[in-house]
């Protein structure tokens, strides 16, 4: 089965706690702090995999976890990272963000255009630090340790789009399915009724020294772009492709269309979709030339097509074109024509590559664009102002300090105070207009404000 959108949820492993431990030898009484640090929990990282042609994996199963970290032990024993979560996917898979609330899309992640190719979309959580990492000149016996880091989550939609050469588009019944039949191996179902091809089929060809990949893109029909039928399903396989190969039928088919509106419908629906698509190389082709009495649309096609390459090129006849002004008239039956549109093709995708050469070598590093981005995001913070009193502080890295923080432990709490006026979360509150006395919520936890005076003095919890 042809699976080209899914949206799945992930969520990283949590980090393993960290120990709060002493040393305890015979004939040393007073060992200090030994406790080790909690292992870091997996990724889910996904990765493009040539191999893969469909998401027919994700189907039915919509939610991924990593492996989470263990806890430190004493004698500095560190524990165990856990074991990062790859999902593969076919090349050619963009990944964005998803918001299942609002039924979003967000921002692009990473379009994943090599094999091998792969993108981090959910980090493991940090190990929490065990009390050796606290000792200072004043605390020489840190009697508390940090808690695992909870991991990033969230959903993520996948969308695949179709990594060919060449596409072969067409109003239904053009004729693209045997004419991919008969440049390739690739076998799609062919019949004499609409819409036979209902998902893209992808063939190789191959004309002398040089090869391409064709996909075959189902039928489209006027008011595509605006989704009318599978308009949008179908339209954006044709994003990747290097040349647009149009196919029209000469016949009209059993409605007795026009063939020279077909090729304007097309033409017209593909500009709508995205105006790059207006100026992506482009062959027509006119097929069924085996039928008697197609010549006189022959004719009135190969001079709409030449008015068309020159208008493609400013208006100067003997400029390059992205539209060639020849029209290649074939027979997809018989094979009449199609070598030499195979060979037509071959060259101006080998052409086409060539060109594109140095732009592929400069490959984005997704993992980096988007950890940034991420990590910016992260160490935003926000106070919101309830009202009576109440301040809540809303923020990815300010709540996980929370979560990490051991409650049950003063020490542990103090700590947590440092950090948090380190981050300025202190100083955003009484700009916010917070005063002593007032009640500041952090994910689960509330506390009174009191400015910075006592660790103790400053952030005492009161029952929720």
């Amino acid at each position: 089965m042809f699976i080209d959108k899914v949206r799945i949820h992930v969520k990283g492993g949590d980090g393993g706690a960290g120990c709060m431990s002493f040393r305890r030898e015979a004939h040393v009484p007073k060992g200090g702090p030994d406790g080790g640090d909690g292992g870091h929990g997996g990724n889910v990282v996904v990765e493009a995999d040539a191999s893969l042609s469909s998401l027919i994996e994700y189907r039915f199963k919509h939610h991924f976890k990593a492996d989470r970290g263990t806890h430190g032990k004493g004698s500095r024993m560190h524990g165990a990272t856990g074991e990062d979560l790859v999902l593969k996917v076919p090349v050619g898979t963009v990944v964005r963000e998803y918001f299942e609330e609002s039924k979003e899309t967000g921002e692009l992640i990473a379009d994943l255009t090599h094999d091998g190719e792969s993108v981090t979309v959910a980090c493991g959580g940090m190990g929490g630090r065990g009390n050796i990492h606290f000792v200072t000149p004043t605390r020489r016996a840190p009697a508390f340790a940090e808690l695992g880091e909870p991991a990033q989550e969230g959903w993520i939609e996948l969308e695949m789009k179709l990594m060919a050469d060449a596409a072969l588009v067409g109003m239904p019944s053009a004729g693209k399915s045997s004419l991919i039949a008969k440049i390739s191996a690739a076998r799609p179902k062919i019949a004499d009724y609409p819409f036979t091809t209902l998902v893209p089929n992808l063939g190789v060809a191959r004309s002398g020294d040089l090869s391409f990949v064709a996909a075959d893109i189902p039928g489209l029909i006027e008011g595509a772009a605006e989704g009318r039928g599978l308009g949008h399903e179908f339209l954006r396989h044709i994003e990747r492709t290097a040349l647009i190969v149009h196919v029209v039928d000469l016949t009209g088919d059993y409605e007795g269309r026009d063939p020279l509106e077909d090729y304007e419908v097309i033409n017209r629906e593909l500009a709508l979709y995205a105006d790059d698509l207006a100026a992506r190389p482009r062959i027509v082709v006119a097929n069924k030339i085996d039928v008697p009495g197609t010549e006189e649309a022959a004719e009135r096609l190969a001079a709409r097509v030449r008015a068309d390459s020159v208008a493609a090129a400013g208006g100067d006849e003997f400029a390059p074109s992205p539209v060639d002004p020849k029209l290649y008239r074939i027979s997809a039956l018989t094979g009449e024509g199609v070598d030499a549109l195979k060979a037509a093709i071959a060259t101006k995708v080998h052409e086409l590559r060539e060109a594109s050469r140095a732009e592929l070598a400069a490959d984005v590093q997704y993992d980096h664009v988007w950890e940034h981005k991420r990590e910016a995001r992260d160490k935003r913070f926000e106070v919101l102002n309830l009202g009576g009193g109440v301040f809540r502080v809303v923020g990815p890295q300010v709540e996980r300090m929370v979560v990490q923080t051991d409650w049950e432990n003063e020490e542990a709490i103090a700590f947590l105070q440092h950090r948090l006026k380190r981050l300025g979360v202190e100083t955003a509150l009484e700009r916010a207009g917070a005063v002593d006395g007032d009640e500041i919520r952090i994910v689960g936890r509330a506390f009174d404000f009191e400015s910075a005076r006592t660790a103790e003095d400053m952030f005492k919890e009161l029952d929720l």
